[in-house]
């Protein structure tokens, strides 16, 4: 059976390693207890740099094995949580353990929710102008008590990235929301990391997309069976080619259950 080290943070939060990727094990329950807690590090800690959450596909997982950069920035996140249903099954396979899957969606919005009891911050980076504005509309008006300190449109110019990122760190959101549309898309975090706010920090690609009604979700029964990519194909029938990731992950798992070693 493949060795599969598990650690423990100091916030209950369990760790384990899916083909040499970090997975988070986060029930439900303890999610409110785990932001928070990320929070009050960030502000004890003497260091500059804030928690980065991942929220990880198979196709991250893939990406982060061919990967340095994106492998080390996936390693250093605080919170690394499985969206892919196949990362459950694999990890239950591989280690013996079931991590708590979420839809990106109903994550982002427990946060904010969280946030919100306690009239915390956020930061809106990505989108274009009409994206970014329907999403801050629909923020305002579902979270009335979660104070936007900032936004600002994905298609920056490379000369204005670094007052961009100054004005991030001077508003020390306690979220800072990125979506489609920055440069270097997840990675303009980990590039950026130590100049940012010392906050949480997310990435989540259509989140705002979905916000302003643009494109729409898949539902929870839906998600829950593992079918949304089902609906994804239709809109882009390209992505029926992730079928051969999903086998060469398949052969993955298998290398790893019968030739590694405890």
């Amino acid at each position: 059976m493949a060795l599969q080290k598990t650690r423990v943070s100091t916030l209950g939060v369990e760790r384990i390693q899916l083909l040499k990727v970090p997975l988070d094990i986060v029930p439900p329950e303890t999610l409110s207890d785990v932001i928070f807690g990320l929070l009050d590090e960030t502000k004890e800690s003497s260091r500059h740099e804030g928690k980065n959450i991942v929220l990880l596909s198979l196709k991250d997982l893939l990406r982060a094995r061919r990967n340095s950069e994106y492998r080390d920035f996936i390693s250093k996140a605080a919170l690394v949580i499985p969206i892919s249903r196949c990362l459950v099954s694999g990890a239950r396979f591989l280690c013996g353990k079931t991590p708590r899957r979420y839809m990106p969606f109903n994550f982002v919005v427990s946060i904010l929710t969280l946030l919100e009891k306690r009239e915390f911050t956020i930061y809106l980076l990505g989108g274009g102008k009409h994206v970014l504005q329907v999403t801050e509309k629909h923020i305002r008006q579902t979270f009335p008590k979660l104070r936007i300190v900032g936004r600002y449109l994905g298609a920056f110019r490379k000369q204005e990235e670094k007052t961009l990122v100054e004005a991030i760190r001077k508003a020390a959101p306690s979220l800072l929301l990125v979506g489609k549309g920055v440069r270097g898309g997840e990675l303009w975090i980990a590039r950026n990391n130590a100049y940012l706010n010392r906050g949480l920090r997310l990435w989540c690609s259509d989140l705002f997309s979905v916000f302003a009604e643009q494109r729409s979700r898949p539902s929870d029964a839906v998600f829950d069976r593992g079918l949304e990519w089902v609906g994804y194909c239709f809109r882009n029938p390209l992505r029926l080619l992730r079928l051969f990731s999903y086998m060469r992950y398949k052969v993955l798992l298998l290398g790893y259950k019968l030739f590694k070693k405890k």
